[in-house]
């Protein structure tokens, strides 16, 4: 598996369009790097950059921000609503595949090292790179701020983990470390007061807001003289109340620092309780740089369940109701393609087959082109069928007269719907192993060696060729079956729709069938060959038998519906 690593530092500079641009240039201008996401804000006159690629890449090209930011961006004329110490802040790195925590944060103090040597910043680790317990909240680190920096950098509990500890005036210091993903979230209050901002803030957070005696109104301290805190309900949650003049409203700024612990969802109905005690209304939501795509599908889930609604619709769908439903677009459009990094990562890639217009697909199969054909199609036959069944169960959960299979009816449908989204990646991986197969005898054969380079590239490809659809079939088995059984208890309104994806998937099966049997004969191992042989049949036969008789229950039904 390919290693990615996620980088978001965070610059001193949300207005300047000009400085924004000579550091994220930087960073497009390193190989194997792909900036994903710009977030300039004016008010907070700060800039969170996101950036994805290979360790060693990523690493690059957070120096080169961090060098580039240094020499165009002056602390001693920063002003801005949000915390900093530096031009460049903060400087994550963020598992996202085939990579560890602590391979990051190994990224970290290499990049750390670079820093302090090389441009002589003051560089402190925290997260999972802390050098110390007390080090691993970034909040404790930024204490003071920029212009706290002279003082602490003479204290030697505060000596920087690199770099110098001498006071960098331009530049600040910078923290870096390693961290999970972290979704930085601001829900909008319909007020301009930043006190009562500030008072959601300090009861929602983790760490709470220091405990007051009820008869006196004194804070609370223990025998050493601290404040006691009153944890707040929120847990992996950071947040401070603000006032944001372009928007004219106060806002509550989190830093979800877990979402396993707390969903961006749950944030924002915990705020929207507290609004509401204290007489306020929240007034929609904003995104902050990306967010993981699996977050926004928890999140429109949680309110279709609200709503007493099915979850098996489409992912767009589920998307669309937790933007909704947390106004994310109510300061700006909320464009899913471009706040999703799966789909930011996507956008990189070709064009798919699927991703075509019907009329340009069906085009392209008509054209003097071998792929995409008839395994492609095949998968697309079983797609549809599977979003046919999806629709089934869609239209009879929580309808009356079916209550007793509503449980089963929704399982059934999520499972046609996550159906349905394997089938249409196996339209694209059908063509591609195509054309892996087209390249592999493109290969050079001019010695020994190359032809038998050349005929292993060639069966590799070629068994492929032939397990992609042998899974096509496999799946369609199992969508003739989903769809047998939500014409025995789905809604009886839309039988034949039931009917119709039977059909559609067992003509999925069939023709991924025989694009299994024709590309078998190229395989050298014949013990393969003849374990894709039985397979095949036995698919072949388990789906006759299921497709006649769900057939037959349902024609019998539909010329005597009131049987």
């Amino acid at each position: 598996m390919q290693k990615i690593v996620e980088c978001v530092p965070n610059f001193s500079e949300g207005r300047d369009r000009v400085i924004i641009d000579q550091i994220t240039t930087a960073i497009k201008q390193v190989e194997a790097v792909t900036l994903l996401d710009v977030d300039p804000g004016a008010d907070t006159n700060r800039t969170v950059v996101t950036f994805v690629g290979s360790p060693d890449a990523v690493v690059e090209a957070a120096f080169q921000a961090i060098k580039r930011a240094a020499e165009v961006i002056d602390m001693r004329k920063h002003h801005g609503a949000h915390a900093r110490m530096g031009a460049t802040d903060v400087c994550p790195f963020i598992p996202v595949s085939g990579i560890s925590m602590e391979e990051c944060a190994e990224l970290s103090r290499i990049l750390g090292k670079r820093v302090g040597e090389e441009l002589n910043i003051p560089v402190y680790l925290y997260e999972f790179s802390a050098s110390s317990p007390d080090r691993q909240n970034l909040a404790d680190i930024r204490a003071g701020e920029y212009e706290g920096l002279p003082e602490k950098l003479k204290d030697p509990h505060w000596k920087p983990d690199f770099g110098k500890a001498e006071f960098n005036a331009k530049a600040g210091a910078t923290v870096m470390g390693a961290r999970k993903f972290l979704i930085a979230y601001n829900v909008n209050l319909n007020t301009r007061d930043t006190k009562k901002a500030t008072d959601i803030a300090l009861e929602i957070r983790e760490a709470g807001r220091n405990a007051r005696d009820p008869e006196t109104g004194l804070f609370i301290r223990d025998e050493k003289g601290n404040p006691v805190k009153t944890p707040g309900t929120l847990k992996a949650v950071k947040a401070v109340g603000w006032y944001i003049d372009e928007y004219k409203m106060a806002q509550i700024s989190m830093n979800l620092v877990d979402q396993e612990i707390t969903s961006i969802h749950e944030a924002f109905d915990e705020v929207v309780k507290q609004a509401e005690l204290r007489g306020l209304r929240v007034s929609g939501s904003e995104l902050v740089g990306l967010i993981p795509l699996n977050a926004m599908l928890d999140a429109g889930r949680n309110y279709l369940r609200k709503q007493n609604s099915s979850t098996a619709v489409s992912k767009a769908e589920i998307i669309r109701i937790a933007i909704q439903s947390m106004g994310l677009s109510e300061i700006s459009a909320f464009d899913p393609q471009e706040r999703i990094i799966e789909y930011q990562l996507d956008a990189k890639e070709k064009q798919n087959l699927v991703d075509m217009q019907i009329t340009q697909f069906a085009d392209e199969l008509a054209s003097d082109s071998p792929a995409p054909g008839g395994g492609s199609v095949s998968a697309l036959a079983s797609a549809l069928a599977a979003g046919l069944s999806n629709m089934v169960g869609v239209l009879t959960y929580n309808k009356k007269g079916y209550e007793e299979h509503w449980e089963e009816i929704e399982t059934l449908a999520n499972e046609a719907q996550g159906l349905k989204d394997v089938f249409l990646k196996l339209v694209d991986e059908d063509t591609d192993s195509f054309n892996q197969v087209m390249m592999a005898m493109r290969l050079p054969k001019a010695s020994d060696e190359q032809i038998q380079i050349r005929q292993e590239a060639i069966q590799q490809a070629t068994i492929l060729s032939a397990k992609i659809p042998l899974k096509v079939m496999e799946q369609s088995l199992r969508t003739i079956e989903i769809a047998g059984r939500m014409a025995k208890i789905g809604n009886q309104n839309s039988l034949s729709d039931a009917g119709v994806a039977i059909l559609q998937a067992h003509a999925g099966l069939e023709g991924a069938a025989m694009n299994v049997l024709i590309n078998i004969p190229g395989i050298e191992d014949k013990q393969l060959v003849q374990e894709f042989k039985e397979k095949v049949a036995r698919l072949r036969a388990d789906a006759d038998t299921l497709t006649q008789d769900s057939l037959a229950l349902i024609n019998t039904q539909l010329l005597t519906p009131n049987a």
